[in-house]
């Protein structure tokens, strides 16, 4: 059966999609994405403004995660365009690296971190503080880890130290850890790869609130999420990705959790 007239009224159709600011700090426009003769993304125009949390939903395969890496520079897209504060980038050079650059930086699920590494090295993996003869500041890291810690990611009293190693880490904390390091390092767009795939519901409030910290820190935050609850209770704006392209954009106060699972089901029986 179609999706209810009430749904249908709160799930925007493309002519009504947000328009992106002048100063959006990144800006996809018409994105394909090709992998031989499988047409992976089509047409996809996308956005996130300053301050913002954006949450990209969709089925599995849906093509959300293709979105992500052309957007952080790992895939290189067949066609289209894509503005950093308004800057438009050269694709053909457009990296990881250069990703890190313009502050965009990714936390995949639970595998950015050393298990057996101390908190202050991996918070500075591959970006080490050095002293005038090159050697790591062990000093120096270990006290802005303990900065880390504390201010950006809130650890106070809980038996975590800069000389803790990830492996006594719960996954909320770890996923902590990763949004930590990120803001630390001035990232103003960062990227959330499922980031509660797998938690406990204690743990998934705490991740959540980490997500709180990117918006109040002034940062912008794109959330990939397949557990619905999860995401409408941070978003400011939700997009449906459905078979590589962007069908809805939706304002997570005028849907219920339960009525956006009825949206998305729908999308998936035949047209």
């Amino acid at each position: 059966e179609p999706v209810s007239a009430a749904l249908e009224e709160h799930v925007q159709p493309r002519e009504s999609f947000v328009r992106p600011s002048a100063d959006a700090l990144i800006r996809c426009e018409q994105i394909e994405k090709w992998y031989g003769s499988v047409h992976a993304l089509t047409g996809v125009d996308f956005h996130c403004e300053r301050n913002e949390i954006v949450g990209l939903i969709g089925d599995n395969g849906a093509g959300k995660s293709t979105l992500i890496k052309v957007m952080t520079g790992v895939l290189r897209p067949t066609a289209g365009a894509i503005w950093v504060r308004d800057r438009k980038l050269d694709l053909a050079d457009y990296s990881v690296r250069m990703a890190h650059e313009l502050s965009i930086e990714t936390v995949y699920q639970d595998k950015s971190l050393g298990e057996q590494q101390p908190l202050w090295r991996n918070l500075f993996v591959g970006r080490q503080i050095t002293n005038r003869w090159g050697f790591i500041d062990v000093q120096a890291e270990k006290r802005i880890a303990g900065d880390i810690l504390t201010k950006a990611i809130g650890f106070r009293g809980v038996g975590i130290s800069p000389d803790s190693t990830v492996r006594e880490l719960s996954g909320g904390e770890r996923q902590g850890i990763a949004i930590g390091r990120a803001m630390h390092f001035n990232a103003d767009l960062i990227v959330l790869d499922e980031p509660t795939a797998a938690l406990a519901v204690k743990e998934v409030r705490k991740v959540l609130d980490f997500v709180g910290q990117i918006k109040a820190s002034g940062r912008a935050c794109v959330y990939i999420e397949h557990n619905l609850a999860h995401v409408h209770a941070v978003a400011d704006r939700l997009v449906v990705v459905d078979r590589g392209t962007i069908v809805a954009e939706i304002r997570p106060q005028e849907l219920s959790v339960a009525e956006l699972t009825e949206y998305l089901i729908s999308l998936q029986r035949p047209r």
